[in-house]
């Protein structure tokens, strides 16, 4: 194991020309989940310290209406502060909360949320769900891990990593206790492949992905890979009996290499909607297995779908929350603005056996109500945007007249931006509560439930 380094150095050298480091008192977190402090009256944003902390930072950054630094060493620690298990913890972009335990780090999630809706949205939350949370480490079943050589010349070296925090620069990593354990387990085996690949200088990253019964790793190449490091790569998955990719291009070049027999794909499952979903590699699927399984089922019993209602599904995706809407509905309506997505979902429906759902690709940006998909209204409407929101499509769902809404969001401030357009067209927010998707991280998902009131 690489020695452990100590949690307060800086991830890289002060920027000339700042003042020398000062002792301040944490007053609260930011909406980031970093300190904020007040020096000479000035606000400052301080990585790696915690409310009720007094700590001694330096200044990385100073601006005009506040400053920003990084804690070196905590004088009086708060007690709900953890060792972080990882050692590149200090270091690497992947996870800014580890020194926090677990419980604190959804409450302050949760405080967020609360904290965005009441300032954006001018809302405040009639009932607050319970927070969706479930084990803190070797939840991620994807992520992507950077491949660069650095240096020149007999200085050259390989760095295999996640970006540093603050920086694209990347951090080199020997573990990642965050990782699916089938994934985490093969970092070293990983990077020494890497390593002794002759057209190392010529990857980019490794895609890594877990599904139900398998895990696949997509090499992204910019040079033609040769044939002793494909021999290299294909002996790896024999023996991990990890699935194989190779990526030349853009997402749509990426070919699996091994197996050499079988569909293109992986699988996660529903249980509780006896739902088996195909997804590729490179699509989008939640990170954490757990937690989406979670969220789903709450999203269902949130917009409580009848046998004979007709439900929309927007940002729909490859169907994960359309499929198990239809379980419960009478017909629903998956529309999403990328088509591999919805081909996926019409493939994921037949998988199923599923026949009243139905799949659309549209921009959703732009004008809806001309489509036919969207004539006929729908007692129901489920959304889970990107972290940009949906105030567009927002904007255009009074002609809907659905009675219940569920917003699943990313991004508790397009959400909060977003549920104030909700209240003008008369919607109230009923319910609302945080998921904790992505533990050790500033990242907030939450969901919503809205319903008409006028």
């Amino acid at each position: 194991m690489a020695k452990k380094p100590r949690f307060f150095s800086a991830p890289k050298p002060a920027r000339k020309n700042l003042p020398a480091g000062a002792e301040a008192e944490i007053e609260k977190f930011s909406h980031d989940m970093r300190g904020i402090a007040r020096v000479s009256g000035k606000a400052v944003f301080i990585d790696n310290a915690l409310p009720g902390e007094k700590v001694k930072f330096r200044y990385s950054a100073r601006r005009s209406k506040f400053d920003e630094g990084a804690a070196q060493e905590v004088l009086q620690p708060s007690p709900q502060r953890c060792e972080p298990r990882c050692v590149h913890a200090h270091l690497c972009g992947g996870c800014s909360l580890q020194h926090l335990v677990p419980e604190a780090q959804i409450a302050a999630k949760q405080k967020v949320l609360l904290d965005q809706l009441a300032r954006f949205g001018g809302i405040e939350v009639p009932e607050l769900l319970p927070p969706l949370v479930a084990a803190p480490f070797g939840y991620r079943r994807r992520a992507r891990i950077g491949i660069r050589i650095v240096g020149r010349g007999a200085k050259k070296t390989l760095v295999f990593g996640f970006r540093q925090k603050g920086s694209n620069d990347l951090t080199e990593i020997d573990e990642c206790p965050v990782l699916h354990p089938l994934i985490a387990a093969q970092i070293p085996r990983l990077k020494q492949l890497v390593g002794e690949s002759d057209g190392r200088a010529y990857f980019s990253q490794l895609e890594v992905v877990v599904g139900e019964s398998a895990a696949a790793i997509v090499l992204r190449h910019l040079k033609p890979v040769t044939a002793a490091d494909r021999e290299r790569w294909l002996a790896f998955a024999a023996e991990t009996g990890i699935h194989l990719y190779l990526q030349p291009r853009d997402a749509a070049s990426a070919h699996k290499i091994w197996p050499g027999d079988g569909e293109d794909y992986l699988t996660y499952d529903l249980p509780e909607f006896d739902l088996t979903l195909r997804f590729h590699p490179l699509d989008f699927v939640q990170v954490n297995a757990v937690i989406n399984r979670q969220m789903v089922a709450r999203a269902v019993e949130l917009l409580n779908p009848q046998a004979g209602e007709r439900l929309l599904d927007l940002f729909c995706g490859l169907g994960n929350f359309t499929l198990p809407l239809a379980r419960r509905a009478g017909a629903v309506v998956g529309v999403e603005g990328e088509g591999g997505l919805t081909q996926r979902g019409v493939d994921n429906a037949a998988l199923n056996g599923l026949r009243n759902v139905s799949f659309h690709a549209c921009d959703l940006t732009q004008s809806i109500e001309s489509h036919p998909w969207a004539a006929g209204g729908f007692d129901g409407i489920l959304l889970d945007p990107p972290r940009s929101g949906a105030l567009e499509v927002v904007r255009r769902l009074a002609r809907f007249d659905a009675k219940r809404i569920v917003y699943v969001s990313c991004n508790p401030a397009t959400l909060a931006r977003d549920a104030g357009e909700l209240k003008s067209l008369g919607y109230s927010l009923v319910k609302a509560g945080v998921m904790d998707m992505f533990p050790h991280t500033d990242h907030v998902e939450s969901i919503a439930l809205f319903k008409k009131t006028r």
